[in-house]
């Protein structure tokens, strides 16, 4: 009976170039994402934060200058009556 078993390695043929392809690219986006999700999660450097408080009042004073006023809606436009022929 022991000679019947066959404890021999299987034949695994050797990887394609577009399998190696595959899995490296697999491998990429995984840890690209790991990064975008770490980039989302960890808080932004305060030297980052320091620019855009600094950046913040130069949007205040564009807001701050008068626009021009939209026509008023709450008006009812005429009625248009039709020539009668």
């Amino acid at each position: 009976m022991a000679a019947e078993l066959d404890f021999s390695p299987p034949e695994i043929p050797e990887p394609t170039f577009m399998e190696n392809v595959l899995r490296y690219g697999l491998f990429f986006g995984a840890i690209f994402q790991l990064i975008c999700v770490l980039a989302i999660i960890l808080p932004v450097s305060k030297s980052h934060k320091t620019d855009l408080d600094s950046f913040e009042p130069k949007m205040s004073e564009t807001v701050k200058k008068p626009k021009a006023t939209a026509p008023q809606i709450s008006k009812k436009p005429k009625k248009e009556t039709k020539k009668k022929r």
